[in-house]
């Protein structure tokens, strides 16, 4: 066998075909590993045009090639016999951006079509193509390369397609090829792989079999123990017994890495990933014995020690001596993530050398505090900070306090740390529930009520909460009689109700989330009253709840969180480029789906860009937005107003028929359409998991409330599917019997669920089904399954989705991969005769699992 370094670009060129052969499993990188893949191609791509980096390029890995023998007037193949899945990976992400510079430059995407994707001979058939994956994964694959118009489905082909073209979108908003030419040029010299080329007498099976039984790899700190202790033949026992077994021993191997990345954070390699850790290091380590021999690495070893001893107190506040230093690394913990891993340790360090003052190091990472909760309430885009904090260590001003250094460092231009009014107009007005993630926005809320300083705080360790919407998100007819009262003229009630409920000041903390449910103003003012939380007692206190009092409340939160998270200089900070919801927008847009549509109204209301209409608006003066012909009018229909920017002739229908969007009369099909928490993924959002615990407590809505929605859930069965209306309400019927009970949703369009068990948590409420009768369709709810027993296992989230496809009718295309995401639906009219005695079997199948 015989290896080589070599770039992606020299690997492609030619006429060469790369064949995935038929014993490799299908595509199967998610989107944690897509993540991975765009964040090292974004970190080259900046280190690339910063003429001051010395470029080192990035690792991807081994690919091991078996050539197959020439042939004439053909193109060169190679069987791939491992590294598949990143060589996908790649041509997926080069069609991204194949199709992303298509909208501004029609030049320069055929050149990366020609560069990247297709032998540039005249070859037919198959031979053009430079990949070919396997027959599963083939189709989807080519209608990415053709540009197809059902490109970027829901298999794993289309979820990757869809991921970086919508990562292209957030970098690149604009669509500049000065922007953009940097990720180009990184994906073509900067990513690394070694190419490992089997012999003529090798057993290319036996090749991929012996690979994918190998050991556990070394870890970079197992590698840079290696290589230290090399560079210590005198005093490498001593420096173990008394430098590295201690240092190892309260870090962990884990920890340890993260020490020896940060440490070149520190000394300014703001940009070293984990994985070049120990590249970095030895780099470094080999000058030190190069200029002090072993003595200089062991005096650096201990100053390492003392560093790791600093860090186990980021990791572990209850460690440091200082109460009111002790209390904001505690917040920081609880914000959770690594970005203020950096400016954490620097602080400390400097703490501890007795440059500064433990009261100024509060001050600055409150500073730092500020600017992760002030970005995420505001909707600022969350990639850019782990660099940004990365780079605070060897960016601020040491002539300065420190606090002062890290307040002008943060306010920096294009740092994006909100200004007041900023942070009070997003509190205002945008959609904090799909915000940031659901420890992120729990941690806002649970900020306000220590802000209270009640008398008798909450343990919030101890105590369990989930976020509540006070005005509920299915209003019932006492709340949109009150809503009526405050709207304008021209408003709807349901219009204002879209506006305000997912605002701050309609959210707060509770654990009775099912006593609460969706009941009137009046009976949760009761609940409210005799709660713990003392910004629960203040909303009882209101008379009634309406869009007067829920902005007043937003006020006065808004007015709390600009003395609890000061923001950056006067005349420095603020938000960065154009308006972050346009970007979100921009994302879920280029990540929507062939074949999927959703509405005006829902992209609003996920993004938080305004009301239904700012979005119309904006998508009809943008000619660079991407797949806005998928986006309908909430009944399904196109919009009157609806015009292709770019000359094209055919109508909003025929384009989304063309795609696969069948469409009843003018009407889009319903199971076609996205959900709000599909376009929250698409998004990046954290889907809020108080969601579930919400649409639990409607289904448990108690007395006459539940019986007049079992009613009103029979007579529209009976009024939208008179003939399958007597079996399905005989089964749901013996669901009860068996021991289960139905839920109910509150509203208009009355949906039953037939649930087991109660309450929260993984051994909560669970429920297979949603069944809507107007709108003909039966939700399976994988999503909600994938965090409740025993549906936690993907193996039964499958086994219930293949059952349910073995109705006649039905179609789940969806991926094993995919199910925890995913809500799709089946036509409810399917559930007849046979249909509906495998419907049954499923439930009952359901029902044996749950118990």
């Amino acid at each position: 066998m015989e290896a080589r370094e070599t770039t992606f670009e020299r690997l492609i060129q030619g006429d060469n075909q790369f064949q995935v052969p038929l014993y490799q499993r299908t595509y199967s990188w998610d989107v944690d590993d897509h993540q991975r893949l765009w964040d090292d191609l974004v970190e080259q791509a900046t280190v690339g045009s910063d003429a001051s980096q010395a470029p080192s390029g990035h690792f991807l890995g081994s690919l091991v090639l078996d050539p197959r023998p020439p042939m004439p007037d053909t193109v060169q193949r190679w069987v791939v016999i491992d590294g598949q899945q990143r060589l996908t990976t790649l041509m997926l992400l080069a069609c991204a951006l194949r199709d992303h510079v298509r909208r501004f430059d029609k030049v320069k995407a055929d050149l990366i079509h020609r560069r990247y994707l297709i032998n540039e001979e005249d070859y037919g058939g198959l031979d053009a193509y430079r990949l070919l994956p396997t027959q599963a994964d083939r189709p989807s694959y080519l209608a990415c390369v053709d540009n197809d118009p059902q490109a970027g489905g829901d298999d794993s082909i289309g979820v990757a397609y869809r991921f970086f073209l919508a990562a292209l979108a957030e970098y690149d908003p604009a669509g500049e090829w000065d922007t953009v030419r940097h990720i180009d040029q990184a994906l073509r010299h900067r990513l690394t792989l070694v190419t490992i080329t089997a012999g003529p007498q090798d057993n290319a099976f036996r090749i991929f079999e012996s690979l994918n039984n190998t050991g556990k790899p070394l870890s970079q700190a197992d590698l840079l123990r290696n290589y230290v202790f090399m560079q210590l033949p005198r005093l490498g026992e001593h420096v173990y017994d008394k430098i590295w077994l201690p240092l190892q021993t309260e870090l962990g191997p884990e920890r340890l890495t993260t020490l020896a990345w940060l440490d070149l954070v520190l000394q300014g390699q703001s940009r070293v990933t984990i994985s070049e850790v120990y590249q970095g290091q030895q780099r470094r380590m080999g000058q030190i014995v190069a200029a002090s021999d072993e003595e200089g690495l062991r005096d650096d070893l201990a100053r390492l020690r003392r560093l790791g001893h600093l860090l186990m107190r980021v990791f572990e506040p209850e460690r440091e001596p200082d109460a009111e230093l002790r209390a904001v690394l505690q917040r920081l913990v609880q914000w959770g993530g690594e970005a203020h891993y950096p400016p954490a340790l620097h602080v400390l360090d400097r703490v501890d050398r007795g440059t500064v003052e433990p009261r100024e190091a509060v001050e600055a990472l409150s500073f730092v505090e500020s600017f992760l909760v002030r970005r995420m309430i505001c909707r600022e885009p969350s990639h850019s900070v782990r660099q940004i904090l990365a780079t605070l260590p060897s960016g601020i001003e040491r002539d300065r306090p420190l606090p002062e250094a890290v307040r002008r460092y943060l306010s920096g231009l294009r740092r994006g740390w909100p200004r007041d009014e900023d942070l009070r107009e997003a509190i205002r007005t945008q959609p904090f529930y799909w915000q940031g993630s659901s420890r992120h926005r729990a941690y806002v809320l649970r900020r306000f009520e220590e802000d209270c300083m009640a008398p008798e705080p909450v343990d919030f360790s101890r105590a369990w909460a989930t976020i509540e919407h006070v005005l509920p998100q299915r209003p019932g007819q006492e709340w949109l009689a009150m809503l009526a009262e405050d709207a304008e003229e021209g408003e709807r009630a349901e219009e204002l109700h879209e506006t305000l409920v997912h605002t701050l000041g309609n959210l707060t903390l509770t654990g009775e989330n099912t006593r609460l449910s969706n009941h009137p103003y009046e009976r949760k003012q009761q609940i409210f009253d005799q709660s713990a939380l003392r910004m629960n007692r203040e909303i009882a206190a209101t008379e009634r709840w309406g869009r007067r009092e829920i902005l007043s409340r937003a006020d006065r939160l808004a007015d709390r969180a600009v003395r609890m998270w000061p923001g950056p200089l006067a005349g420095d900070g603020g938000q960065s480029g154009e308006r972050s919801e346009w970007l979100r927008l921009r994302k879920v847009l280029a990540a929507l789906p062939s074949g999927k549509w959703t509405t005006y109204k829902d992209l609003a209301a996920v993004t938080g860009a305004g009301s239904p209409q700012t979005v119309g608006n904006y998508l009809a003066t943008r000619t660079d937005i991407p797949n806005a012909h998928r986006v309908l009018r909430a009944n399904g229909t196109s919009s009157p107003d609806f015009a292709w920017l770019d000359g094209r002739k055919e109508t909003q229908r025929e384009a989304l028929e063309r795609e696969g969007v069948r469409f009843n009369g003018a009407v889009a099909d319903p199971e076609r359409k996205l959900t709000t928490e599909e376009l929250a993924d698409l998004a990046g959002l954290d889907r809020p998991r108080e969601a579930e615990a919400e649409a639990a407590a409607a289904s448990e809505a108690e007395g006459i409330i539940a019986d007049r929605a079992a009613e009103n859930f029979g007579k529209l069965l009976r009024t939208h599917h008179p003939d399958l209306a007597d079996g399905l309400l005989t089964l749901l019927r013996k669901w009860e019997a068996d021991g289960g009970w139905l839920g109910y949703g509150l509203a208009e369009e009355t949906s039953c669920a037939p649930m087991l068990r109660a309450g929260n948590g993984s051994q909560g409420s669970i429920w297979p089904v949603s069944i809507y009768p107007r709108s003909g369709v039966v939700e399976v709810v994988f999503a909600h399954l994938a965090r409740r027993e025993p549906f936690t296992r993907p193996v039964l989230l499958a086994e219930l989705r293949d059952r349910i496809r073995a109705i006649p009718g039905v179609t789940l295309t969806v991926p094993d991969a995919e199910l925890p995401r995913r809500r799709p639906s089946f036509p409810l009219g399917v559930l007849r005769g046979g249909g509906l005695v495998r419907f049954a079997e499923t439930l009952e199948w359901f029902r044996q699992q749950s118990l």
